[in-house]
């Protein structure tokens, strides 16, 4: 926010950062790190500058600091702002004239600067007059004793004289850079003082740092804060069931528990209406207990599972939702007497809707009721990569088409219609799919929530015209929060573990294969009267044990998938199409993980542990929050698995080594990026957070080299710009994102390979000598 300027209303929290980290005013990865994370919840309902004033929230509570009142409505820059962000070398007057332009006061200027110092350090890459190389920890020296933790030690440190400060104190006083003093100093130390009381300090931080996040431009009106509502529709979806005859509605009733005590609820009811506002069936309730839970910063919930037929000659427009509790007393909730809407009218039929997310091949299938007559179209809102650049601009471009829809069989009071499309880019695991017809829409729908293959619908009934009404426009359930029942709180929202993937992660880690979900049912899932049981064998693979995640690893990191009809099953299908890898793991019902070794400090837990059912099939356990229902692949020829039962046999078999070769490509040896203006590799980029040797190799097929640098970031080319030159081997020191058995270079060093059969016998020798000489250093 900091190129604000309040006379004109330009500038502020507006996300133009994006497009200014090479202006010289914003200098080190940090900023792209942070933009290409947040870009992973970039929507057309979450704006970048939203997401970056969520992440204020985020990791100032992490941290043990106050919770900063989050307001939403920022909308996006398409540009750079202007140029202004306060320097080091700057005069005191200078920053009090730049604070004034942003609308801060003086007093205002020394509380906010403080609220963000007491977090983080200074980098000697970025600045070594201040931090001089080879000082500091790591590089980094820390602006208080704390640098992770939210406290006021920034001040009291200050105050009593005892501060290691870099901008206070240090290599920065001679060379006129130590801004925190220029800052801190500039009224004597008066509102310093003021700030050494521990509550104080995080009350002024609450205030400033609300006001830094509210700077916004002039024409922005954002929201009041939000918080979250006492109970919440999650993902509630209708899905035709075979034959035509009923609906599966399925989802979660989610309930705030912060304020209740541990296990006060027994049970939810959801009571509906019909689309002509009755209940034609004469059953039109579901009574759901308590499957998961979940944990923020400052809230708890509890989800109750909904999953029962409906028929479709009757269909559903709202319901309410009463929660019963073990007092004998109950509790009714109607969405501020409006009832929570849900649409019957227009319904994308997930089954047989398919993605492919290796290639971005689309086909989407949705129910139009046959009352309906306007002719539904597809809309898609997607990401494109820029490309990856260090220092460029990491967020991608949101961009939307809409598609004809071409008209299908009838099956009873509905009408298939179907589009395809092809999602280019890399990222069509994070489009969002809306189907519309007229005023009614089934909106906001997740495509990574969509298997790998369309199912054939199996059955037919006798095309129909539905009777009454209530088309309305609520939209048919999917995923898109209504108005009236968007959560509003930066806590989990739905039953998945802080620590664990939350719908499809920053990259699915596969980039060849798709996901594969199984196919919906006639019935609901509802667990058989003999209940949930263990698996001993699941495709191939045999049950090993109950199993804990790694200690701050995971401790499978071959592949991994997340989506809401999660089996054992389909977890099996998709470890053995993306890799035949030897282990997958189910964890917190629906999130399915692959590797061929497990993370050293994975150890075994008591089955009891693993007590989650599957989000796809009832009938089997999913594993639990940081446990895996752990599975090894079964060896036919010998009987035996890849693993013993025993768990000492948890341990990883694989090594921390250099790779000779990988696919059709051997090993060159470590290099510099180029000097001349660019990229040493510009054929191709490509980045993620499941980063393999292997991955990149198949990514850049066909392209006579691949290098991995910084871990996570691969290139593709035919040739070496200029510049680059043989490094140390030693100087590709950072483990792969995705395994922790390979190497994948470091900052601006790739680890370089070349296509076997592009070598020479001249260019093997020199390759080869290369590898020689990095060994021996």
């Amino acid at each position: 926010m900091a190129t604000h300027n309040r006379v004109f209303g330009t500038g502020g929290l507006d996300a133009s950062l994006q497009f200014e980290l090479t202006n010289g005013e914003n200098t080190g990865p940090g900023h792209n790190t942070t933009l290409r994370f947040l870009a992973n919840y970039y929507s057309s309902q979450s704006s970048m500058a939203d997401l970056i004033a969520a992440g204020v929230y985020a990791s100032v509570r992490s941290c043990g600091g106050p919770v900063v009142p989050l307001r939403l409505g920022r909308k996006d820059a398409t540009s750079s702002g202007s140029t202004g962000v306060p320097q080091p070398q700057n005069s005191a007057e200078t920053f009090r004239q730049q604070f004034d332009r942003m609308g801060f006061s003086t007093e205002e200027m020394i509380q906010v600067t403080a609220c963000g110092h007491t977090l983080g350090g200074v980098h000697s890459e970025e600045f070594p007059e201040i931090v001089p190389s080879g000082t500091g920890t790591n590089g980094q020296k820390q602006l208080d004793t704390t640098d992770a933790t939210f406290d006021n030690k920034v001040v009291t440190e200050y105050i009593s004289g005892t501060t290691q400060n870099p901008l206070v104190v240090g290599p920065a006083v001679a060379v006129n850079r130590h801004s925190d003093f220029k800052v801190f100093n500039i009224d004597g130390n008066a509102t310093m003082n003021g700030l050494t009381s521990a509550t104080t300090f995080r009350d002024v931080c609450k205030t400033v740092l609300q006001k830094m996040i509210d700077t916004v431009p002039s024409g922005v009106t954002l929201t009041d804060p939000i918080a979250p509502y006492a109970v919440k529709p999650v993902d509630m979806q209708l899905t035709l069931n075979s034959g035509g005859s009923t609906f599966l509605l399925s989802g979660y009733i989610r309930v705030r528990t912060t304020n209740r005590a541990s296990g006060a609820i027994k049970n939810i009811k959801m009571t509906w209406k019909d689309r002509n506002g009755g209940c034609a069936s004469g059953s039109c309730s579901y009574t759901a207990t308590v499957q998961g839970a979940g944990t923020g910063f400052d809230d708890t919930f509890e989800f109750f599972p909904i999953s029962t037929n409906i028929p479709t000659s009757s269909g559903i427009s709202s319901f309410t939702v009463t929660v019963n509790l073990n007092d004998g007393t109950s509790e009714s909730y109607d969405n501020n007497g409006n009832s929570y809407p849900l649409s019957d009218a227009i319904i994308l039929q997930k089954p047989q809707s398919c993605l492919l997310q290796s290639s971005g091949a689309l086909t989407v299938s949705a129910l139009v009721r046959n009352d309906i007559t306007a002719t539904p179209s597809l809309g898609i809102s997607y990401l494109t990569p820029r490309g990856v650049v260090r220092n460029g601009n990491p967020v991608p471009i949101l961009s939307s088409t809409t598609v004809a829809m071409t008209k299908g069989d009838c099956a009873g009071p509905y009408t298939f219609y179907s589009a395809s499309y092809t999602i280019a880019g890399g990222l069509s695991y994070a489009a969002k799919l809306s189907v519309t017809a007229g005023s009614n829409s089934d909106s906001f729908n997740k495509a990574s929530d969509l298997s790998g293959s369309c199912a054939a619908f199996s059955g037919t009934a006798s095309c129909t015209t539905p009777g009454g009404g209530g088309g309305g426009g609520g939209g048919g359930g999917g995923n898109e929060p209504d108005a009236s029942s968007t959560i509003a709180s930066s806590s989990a929202a739905g039953p998945s573990s802080t620590s664990s993937v939350v719908e499809v992660t920053s990259s699915s880690h596969i980039t060849s294969s798709t996901t594969i979900a199984p196919s919906s049912t006639t019935s609901s899932t509802t667990p058989t009267a003999t209940g949930p049981a263990r698996k001993p064998t699941v495709a191939g693979y045999t049950r090993l044990r109950c199993a804990t995640e790694g200690s701050g690893v995971r401790a499978l990191t071959g592949a991994s998938f997340a989506y809401d009809t999660m089996t054992l099953e389909s977890c099996a299908a998709n470890c053995t199409a993306a890799g035949n890898f030897a282990y997958f793991g189910v964890e917190y019902a629906r999130e399915c993980y692959c590797g061929n070794s497990l993370a050293a400090s994975s150890s075994e837990a008591p089955d009891s542990e693993c007590n989650m059912l599957c989000a796809g099939d009832a009938t089997e356990y999913c594993g639990a929050g940081n446990r895996l229902e752990l599975y090894a692949k079964h060896d036919a020829g010998t009987g035996t698995t890849a693993t013993s039962t025993t768990a000492s046999a948890a341990q990883p078999t694989a090594t921390l080594g250099r790779k000779d070769t990988v696919g059709d490509y051997v090993f060159v040896g470590c290099q510099t990026e180029a000097t001349e203006g660019g990229r040493a590799l510009e054929g191709k980029a490509w980045a993620d957070d499941g980063m393999t040797l292997e991955g990149c190799a198949e990514a850049c097929s066909g392209w006579e080299y691949f290098g991995v640098e910084y871990g996570r970031e691969c290139y593709c080319g035919n040739t070496l710009r200029g510049g680059s030159a043989p490094a140390p081997l030693a100087d590709c020191s950072f483990t792969c994102a995705g395994t922790p058995y390979e190497y994948c270079g470091a900052g601006n060093r790739l680890e370089l390979y070349r296509l076997a059969s592009a070598s020479s016998s001249s260019s093997s020798k020199t390759r080869r000598s290369r590898l020689e000489r990095g060994r021996r250093l």
